[in-house]
């Protein structure tokens, strides 16, 4: 007896098989979207590649919007129907997910390498059974997480990334860049993806965009303009931070993820003083600590968490 898991974007699906709970690592693989018509050809290719074990659950973790047992990649012509892929496993229960979403079921059982501890927050805090996701990366968007009676846990689905900003980011936004630029930063995905990062960038340097990847190393290197874009872009994320914690109050944690969230977490003490820089309801971000989700396989462990 197996469960197939996966998780899909728009480069590339891993798949993984479960047993008695314990994702066996050894049949973790990688498939280039590029390469296959649709999902179901690498789902037929995997099974083949595992022996065609007998799989009684399946979960699958797609970047995209799922809805009524079917779900979309954003950026690649892939389509996912719980009922299809029923039929190809012969699977008791098949279950669609954000890969967001994932995220929020994995994170009671993120530990060791696969967390990193960025701000501690008093032992001896309250505490409430909730926690948030803010994913930092190609797009934005959260995941709030509540524990429920008997360990189970619910993980929600959200579209922060299409709110507006708010008014003291947006008014230190428009100190920093001017009101022509800010015409780019409409919402709050638009200003804390990568993208925003990079136009962030161009318009305090009156420069054409670069990746966000382009100005990490330049920032690693030293490059006083590049850390200017990250020290300011720092301020904002822990400003937005202080929002989002009063918003869900995450007292068991708030999980930072994504490429741009990576990218900041050697600038805590920027992070912070924003975080905590105002004194309304200020015991609420001083109670709530901060991770870095660092495990490549955390979509992997939602899912499996996600059918139990």
């Amino acid at each position: 007896m197996a469960i197939l898991l996966g998780d899909v974007g728009g480069t590339n699906a891993r798949l993984a098989i479960a047993r008695n709970g314990v994702i066996d690592r050894q049949s973790v693989t990688r498939f280039r979207g590029d390469d296959y018509a649709s999902f179901d050809d690498v789902v037929r290719q995997f099974l083949q590649e595992q022996d065609q074990p007998r799989i009684t659950g399946v979960c699958v973790a797609v970047a995209g919007p799922v809805s009524n047992g079917r779900a979309r990649l954003t950026n690649r012509p892939w389509d996912f129907s719980e009922d299809r892929l029923a039929r190809l496993t012969d699977a008791d229960h098949v279950r669609l997910i954000n890969d967001l979403t994932a995220m929020g079921y994995a994170t009671p059982v993120l530990a060791g390498d696969g967390l990193a501890t960025l701000r501690r927050a008093p032992a001896g805090r309250p505490r409430n059974g909730q926690s948030l996701v803010v994913n930092l990366g190609t797009g934005f968007n959260v995941c709030a997480v509540r524990s429920l009676p008997g360990g189970a846990i619910a993980a929600l689905e959200a579209e922060e990334g299409h709110t507006s900003l708010p008014a003291n980011i947006y008014l230190r936004l428009l100190d920093a860049v001017g009101p022509e630029a800010m015409a780019g930063f409409i919402s709050t995905e638009e200003a804390f993806a990568g993208r925003g990062l990079s136009r962030l960038h161009a318009a305090l340097t009156g420069t054409t965009p670069v990746p966000g990847e382009q100005i990490d190393r330049a920032a690693d290197a030293g490059d006083p303009v590049a850390n200017a874009t990250y020290d300011l872009f720092t301020d904002l994320v822990g400003l937005l931070c202080r929002e989002l914690a009063l918003r869900f109050m995450p007292l068991e944690g708030m999980f930072l993820a994504g490429s741009v969230g990576r990218s900041i977490s050697d600038r805590m003490d920027r992070f912070e003083a924003s975080f905590l820089a105002e004194p309304y309801m200020r015991h609420i971000p001083e109670n709530t600590p901060i991770f870095l989700i660092r495990d490549d396989m955390a979509a992997l462990h939602g899912c499996l968490a996600a059918l139990s």
